[in-house]
């Protein structure tokens, strides 16, 4: 009897460790990208053209019984250095929980700061800025769910000035937090209108400091698509609560073509307009072409973009160009 307990026990113990090693599937994948980027104008940059990644991207996904799991980590060049690292867990009608502990961008307004269609970078790509601010990816705790077609996107994090990312278990990175922000994002597809999509969000950052206000910002799109064709405008707000500071009001257009199935073009262009309380505001225009062309496993891609009146200093005018081949794996 007892030998019969001790075979029923292991075959128990093996069919366990057999369901755990199956209940989660595993994948490595990455990129290696070599880069050639050139700066002209007021800020321009003389230094070495030439840059490179190799990124590799270690992620997991299995079912835990109420929900599905799923943890990432990318390592670039520096391997001590995580470009992302986060997990998920989806919990079907119930939405999905995270933990972006760096780089994840995962929800809140970061994650949809710019959405407008493009066949590279963004418009200020190297010659402006998003003009939004929000939980940034640093230990952020992240909510999403749809109702009734109704996106909602939720981001929190405790360290937002001060404080690092990804803190060890059982850590508690206090030192230098100065901040919290907090984030949410809605998303909505039109009805009857197939390929339109309204997006709307607002972030704020609450400073501990009883002197310094809390800063706040939004952002929102309306993008179509039809065809081969995809055109976005792009709204963003950002006010800073300090007494007698600047903001900023973005306004943004791109449209997007898709030549074929290997080659896409975009152009799009932004103003930002800076408040100046003490004069007058002034509007920084910038413009910018993108093209790539993709082959299997090889992606080549470019920008060219340019401002007029850049960072909101008159007379100041900056160009960027830059040139990528990606090798996918």
């Amino acid at each position: 009897m007892k030998n019969l307990k001790k075979v029923g026990l292991t075959a128990l113990a093996g069919s366990l460790v057999a369901f755990s090693a199956n209940a989660v599937e595993m994948s490595v994948s990455g990129t290696a990208e070599v880069t050639y980027t050139t700066t002209n104008g007021t800020d321009a940059s003389t230094g070495n053209p030439w840059g490179s990644n190799t990124s590799v991207k270690f992620s997991g996904s299995g079912d835990v019984g109420f929900g599905t799991a799923t943890i990432v980590r990318t390592l670039n060049d520096n391997i001590g250095a995580a470009l992302s690292t986060y997990q998920t867990l989806d919990m079907g009608d119930m939405g999905t929980l995270s933990l972006d502990a760096n780089g994840g961008g995962l929800e809140g307004t970061v994650a949809n700061d710019d959405l407008l269609p493009t066949a590279y970078e963004e418009v200020w790509t190297g010659v402006s800025g998003a003009g939004v601010i929000g939980a940034a990816s640093n230990d952020t705790l992240g909510y999403s769910n749809t109702f009734a077609g109704l996106s909602i996107s939720l981001a929190h994090t405790a360290s937002y000035a001060g404080g690092t990312a990804g803190t060890g278990d059982g850590g508690n990175d206090g030192a230098g937090v100065t901040a919290k922000a907090s984030d949410w994002h809605l998303s909505y597809d039109i009805p009857y209108v197939d390929g339109l999509t309204v997006k709307y969000g607002q972030s704020t950052v609450d400073y501990s400091l009883a002197t310094e206000n809390d800063d706040t910002s939004s952002v929102g799109h309306i993008l179509y698509s039809t065809g081969p064709v995809s055109v976005g405008y792009r709204m963003a707000e950002f006010h800073d609560g300090s007494a007698g500071s600047n903001g900023t009001n973005v306004e943004a257009y791109a449209i997007a073509f898709n030549v074929s199935d290997e080659m896409k073009i975009s152009i799009a262009t932004q103003d930002r307009e800076y408040d100046v309380p003490s004069g007058t505001n002034v509007t920084e225009t910038s413009d910018a072409i993108n093209a790539s062309y993709t082959m299997g496993a090889m992606t080549v891609r470019g920008t060219f973009g340019e401002s007029k009146d850049t960072a909101g200093q008159t007379g100041d005018n900056d160009e960027h160009m830059e040139l990528s081949l990606v090798l996918a794996f």
